[in-house]
């Protein structure tokens, strides 16, 4: 508001002001022309004002929280509670669970945490309920983000092996690939989000890989500051590792022995094939690795 009352103030000014010459009239014009195009500019936002956390709501209560169902190869790891809806228990699959006798959730021997479902005793239909509404809310304000520079569009066509990403709003209209390791430099308060209209495929042994700050330049980078937005679907080879909170449209396919820290918010099925997926309040700490190391 200041800036704007300061140059209107001198746009004033300089167009009621006589000119004695040519030139000076010239000059007249000249400043009017400018300030008339500053006066017209939006004013540039901060990056810390861009770069707001993606507010997950209820639905970051869960490791894994989707609409359709869950799948569980034997023998997964899941730290963190899970859950479906509107769907029943039923389509939580492969982890032999046990009803608790309030019956209000169920517990796994591959799950330090509980499974909800819509099906449970109140007050876990509405808890459910609300989860998912808060998980699409999520996906829509991820999705919404403006991206945060035209460097950060389309990168590398979407084939982003070996790429380095310090913090930042990423749009892909394509599918995201990696076949090998990508990197995320930046510590525990920045944000990352990755947004895609298509698919992101991760290849065999592939890892997302978390570069420790400086010393002296904060903490480190975790899981918790890393969304992705995929509109399509999650597809991760085996022994693939990744980082972040997934908010997937459709499913999430997870190969044999992959990893994730982070979480899965899908609005279909997630299907899991002995992995191991840890929430990001659980970490000991971030998956860090220097580049080209494992």
């Amino acid at each position: 508001k200041l800036r704007n009352y300061l140059l209107r103030s001198l746009f004033i000014l300089i167009s009621q002001d006589g000119c004695d010459s040519l030139h000076q009239c010239e000059m007249h014009s000249l400043a009017l022309v400018l300030l008339a195009s500053a006066l017209a500019a939006p004013v540039p936002r901060r990056l810390d004002e861009v770069l707001k956390p993606v507010d997950l709501g209820t639905a970051g209560d869960f490791v894994i929280l989707t609409k359709t169902g869950i799948s569980s190869v034997p023998a997964s790891v899941i730290v963190g509670d899970i859950g479906v809806s509107p769907i029943s228990a039923t389509a939580i699959t492969g982890f032999s669970m046990t009803a608790d006798s309030s019956n209000t959730f169920s517990t796994s021997a591959q799950l330090t945490g509980k499974a909800f479902a819509a099906d449970f005793v109140s007050p876990t239909p509405s808890k459910m309920t609300t989860a998912i509404g808060d998980m699409e809310t999520a996906y829509t304000d991820a999705a919404s983000r403006p991206f945060s520079n035209d460097t950060n569009l389309n990168v590398m066509d979407g084939l982003i092996t070996g790429t380095t990403f310090t913090p930042g709003v990423y749009t892909w209209g394509s599918d995201v690939a990696f076949s090998s390791d990508i990197y995320l430099s930046g510590s525990a308060d920045d944000i990352f989000i990755f947004q895609t209209s298509g698919n992101v495929v991760v290849g065999a042994g592939a890892k997302v890989l978390l570069i420790p700050p400086a010393e002296g330049s904060g903490e480190a980078l975790t899981a918790a500051t890393i969304v992705w937005q995929v509109a399509g679907h999650l597809d991760v080879g085996a022994g693939a590792h990744l980082e972040g909170v997934f908010l997937v449209k459709n499913h999430a396919a997870f190969g044999s022995e992959s990893s994730l820290n982070g979480r899965i918010l899908a609005q279909t099925a997630a299907t899991l094939i002995s992995t191991t997926i840890i929430e990001p309040t659980a970490l000991s700490g971030a998956h860090n690795a220097s580049i080209g190391t494992d």
